[in-house]
């Protein structure tokens, strides 16, 4: 039997962009009521995405991060927000927008499309975390490798790190981080429609790590640290995904002689 579309009746096209009104209104009001939660929330997520610089110090007690401008920290606090914010409100938008296209989508287009919207926030996720747990203690130590106490009359070396510095390079990490985990979400995509396979990706391995190494170089900060620890990670979800569309076109076949 042919899939059927969406029971709803087919809208003008005033009715769809009434549609997309709605809908923004509604993602935008969950970002700023978000948003605004998160404000107040700022310094409790601030001292959270501090902490590991914290445990990576020698002695903790006797450091600090510092602003030189009236506003920079305020500013840092609303970025902090916003930053925390979209990330709160993200699975609202992503239902807000699955609830737009869905009318538009056969049954098992729509079927199809939930395990997507589930895998891509739970990816940014684990990306995030990744870095978090697990990259920057061990960044934070290394850099923190090249202070020094000084010597045969030379001056010390020690850092004085400004508040605006450091969360805009956690947050850039953690972005950065947690987008390129949907690398598997992509690659699943491009399978399903056919403007990939599976023997494409095999065959294509050499690219794949060339292409990593270049992606993690462009969107990590400009040190090799940062670099492999997201290029080791990427080409392993790569494999992963290799194996994963592999099992989507064994249960496409099988569902084509079925």
């Amino acid at each position: 039997m042919t899939d059927q579309k969406s029971e709803l009746p087919t809208q003008p096209l005033i009715e769809h962009l009434q549609e997309l009104k709605r809908r923004i209104v509604y993602s935008l009001l969950a970002f700023f009521i978000a948003t605004a939660i998160c404000y107040h929330f700022a310094e409790n997520i601030y001292s959270f995405l501090v902490q590991p610089l914290a445990d990576a110090f020698p002695d903790p007690e006797h450091r600090r991060l510092i602003y030189t401008n009236l506003i920079e920290a305020f500013m840092t606090y609303l970025k902090l927000a916003v930053f925390a914010g979209f990330s709160l409100s993200f699975p609202v938008i992503a239902t807000q927008l699955y609830l737009f296209l869905a009318p538009g989508l056969y049954k098992k287009e729509r079927r199809a499309l939930v395990p997507y919207l589930v895998a891509a926030p739970s990816l940014f996720l684990i990306g995030a975390a990744f870095v978090y747990y697990l990259v920057f203690p061990a960044a934070w130590r290394f850099f923190l490798g090249f202070e020094s106490a000084g010597s045969a009359g030379g001056l010390p070396i020690q850092l004085e790190a400004k508040v605006s510095d450091y969360l805009s390079l956690s947050m850039h990490l953690m972005v950065a981080f947690g987008l390129s985990f949907q690398l598997p979400v992509v690659l699943v995509l491009l399978v399903r429609s056919g403007m990939i396979g599976v023997d494409t990706l095999k065959s294509g391995r050499r690219y794949a790590i060339v292409l990593i190494v270049a992606v993690a170089a462009f969107i990590t900060p400009p040190d090799i640290f940062s670099q492999i620890a997201l290029s080791v990670p990427l080409y392993m979800l790569y494999e992963m995904s290799i194996l994963f569309c592999r099992n989507v076109n064994q249960e496409e076949i099988e569902e084509t002689e079925g």
